[in-house]
């Protein structure tokens, strides 16, 4: 398909739509809105249901029903929303029922929500942040295949610039290759009187099906889980084999610090920037190895300081690891604020390194 010029949202709805996704559903809620409609106009011509549901909740239940049936499915809303669906996303994932999760937030304070969650169990759910709206279509396709590949929830981390940019997109459907069948779903292929397909009590066990029991279950969930986070890291860095200072960014905030490093270095400013796709599994190993050269780190985040934790944990204390971002939204409460200007980043990224320098 030849490249197009579209809004994000309908990027996204038309990336979901080629890589199979036949049923969605949501509460509008800005900026997640515009996906929900933009999935409500063309899921019908493609065979699927989209479903404006009358909670958040209502709507992650009827994407796990929908997934338990084995239909490739997906729900979201912004940060406020996705907090009311998160009982949903971790019995989901302790019971194994895959499907995507777009969190259209408004600004990066979801960070710890979309890596912590907030359900209950020993669970994670993959989780990337695009920067940008082509990358958001290649995201979307890659989730699909992760949730089917895990048999788990997971989570795009998008916002108001991903979902409202128009920028000019490929939307082709990508083959990331062969996966297990869905051989657990409930198809109705089987009858009831004991010979019924069971995925929700299967672990703790019925009379006719005992299942492992509920230890063994969580212990290979746990395992499962330990295996998506060193297999699933990905990220992105420049120009940190010389860097004095490594820039840590993520999402749509991430381009405008690799403009500011880039202006830095023309001036002789020996800087690098890290960017992690994954959120979770985050790349520890990938940014200690980034940050080895490194006398200091400055974090970029838009928040009063989420993604930090984890930028620390992975530098362990070999250099300082200091914040350059703060709290900034915009009068409509939608948007990332004043902070996100190439000027006021390079500004604060030039008195940083003074003072952390002094």
């Amino acid at each position: 398909m030849a490249a197009r010029l579209l809004q994000g949202s309908d990027a996204v709805a038309q990336a979901a739509i080629a890589a199979g996704c036949r049923f969605f559903s949501g509460y509008p809620m800005l900026p997640f809105t515009d996906l929900l409609e933009s999935m409500a106009r063309r899921m019908a011509a493609a065979g699927g249901v989209c479903m404006n549901a009358e909670t958040e909740i209502e709507a992650v239940n009827m994407t796990l029903g929908a997934a338990a049936a084995g239909a490739r499915s997906a729900t979201g809303s912004c940060g406020q929303g996705i907090a009311l669906m998160q009982e949903a996303i971790a019995e989901a994932a302790l019971n194994e029922v895959p499907f995507v999760v777009f969190n259209m937030a408004r600004g990066q304070q979801d960070y710890f929500q979309a890596t912590r969650g907030g359900g209950w169990g020993d669970y994670r759910t993959i989780c990337l942040a695009p920067k940008d709206v082509v990358e958001a279509v290649e995201h979307t396709q890659l989730l699909f295949h992760l949730a089917d590949q895990y048999r788990s929830p997971v989570m795009m981390y998008g916002d108001y610039l991903i979902s409202h940019t128009y920028m000019s997109v490929e939307v082709d459907p990508i083959d990331f290759g062969p996966l297990p069948p869905k051989d657990w779903a409930l198809d109705g292929s089987r009858g009831g009187t004991g010979r019924s397909r069971q995925i929700w009590t299967w672990a703790m066990g019925k009379a006719n099906d005992p299942g492992p029991g509920p230890d063994l279950h969580w212990q290979r969930i746990a395992e499962k889980f330990d295996g998506v986070a060193r297999l699933e890291q990905r990220w992105e860095s420049k120009w940190c084999d010389d860097a004095e200072t490594v820039i840590v960014s993520f999402g749509t905030a991430a381009p405008f610090v690799e403009q500011v490093v880039g202006e830095l270095r023309d001036d002789g400013v020996r800087v690098g920037t890290f960017r992690p796709i994954s959120l979770w599994p985050f790349p520890e190993k990938p940014l200690a190895e980034a940050c080895a050269s490194a006398s200091r780190v400055l974090v970029f985040e838009v928040n009063a300081g989420q993604m930090i934790d984890d930028v620390r944990l992975a530098v362990a204390g070999r250099a300082p690891v200091t914040p350059l971002g703060r709290v900034s939204i915009d009068f409509s409460g939608m948007r990332q604020g004043e902070i996100l200007t190439v000027p006021w980043i390079r500004d604060r990224v030039r008195q940083v390194i003074r003072e952390v320098t002094v």
